[in-house]
């Protein structure tokens, strides 16, 4: 398999200095995808919404545990996966897409996260199920899903780095993804190196309506004008980034 693109170990460390919506605004203002793309819906939330932003490039399996694999132990696919990280540039997040509707059975337990962060994951997103959800948070090992069920079935994987959906979008191996208690967003490779920047950049023009907001003696008109001042300022950055 050929290795992804990817960015350095410093620019992952800045973009997780953000969460995951400044993140999303900033990655809007360069007009690349339409604004209602690009981030995966509300079936998708973090199991450990007090951690730190996750960071790191999608390693896709598909799934089912509904009944028995085929051929071959039911774990099997946990070595493919695990073979491939060195063609990943950074950190991988592990991504499920679970193909059985509805759900039998959780994707992980104690067992695979505490195997994926052992070889340097950043954590995991799963379009199904997880459990084991006490230990796996003494791990500190971020996870997202879309429920939790007790039990794992006949869990087995069927293929390795190829385009799943998760949260209503299609995550390509390899994409750079950001998460957090807010959400899951994916950011174009291409781009990323810039983020980091221009999160600040949005940060500081917010500041001017959320330090006025701090004041006394708050009026309308002023309020417009602070929100007049931080469009102003955002508005720039976009005609920047996308000229």
């Amino acid at each position: 398999m050929a290795k992804f693109t990817g960015v350095s170990a410093e620019v992952l460390k800045q973009l997780a200095q953000y969460d995951t919506p400044t993140i999303a605004n900033a990655v809007e203002l360069w007009n690349m995808r339409p604004r209602n793309l690009g981030y995966m819906n509300g079936s998708i939330t973090a199991c450990y919404p007090k951690l730190p932003p996750m960071v790191g490039y999608a390693l896709t399996t598909t799934f089912r545990s509904m009944a028995p694999p085929r051929g071959g132990d039911a774990y099997s696919g946990i070595a493919q996966q695990l073979e491939s990280i060195p063609d990943f540039p950074g950190p991988p997040v592990i991504v499920f897409q679970d193909l059985d509707v509805p759900c039998a059975s959780a994707t992980f337990g104690e067992v695979m996260c505490s195997t994926y962060k052992a070889f340097g994951a950043a954590g995991l997103i799963t379009s199904g199920t997880g459990r084991d959800l006490d230990q796996v948070e003494a791990l500190n090992f971020p996870a997202f899903t879309n429920g939790t069920i007790c039990a794992h079935g006949y869990c087995h994987m069927l293929a390795l780095n190829v385009p799943v959906t998760v949260g209503g979008i299609m995550i390509y191996p390899g994409d750079l993804l950001h998460g957090d208690r807010n959400g899951v967003s994916t950011i174009p490779i291409e781009i990323a190196s810039e983020v980091p920047g221009v999160c600040q950049e949005v940060a500081v023009a917010e500041a001017i309506i959320l330090n006025y907001l701090k004041g006394s003696n708050l009026n309308a008109k002023e309020f417009a004008a602070a929100r007049a001042e931080c469009g102003a300022m955002i508005k720039a950055v976009e005609k920047r980034l996308t000229k």
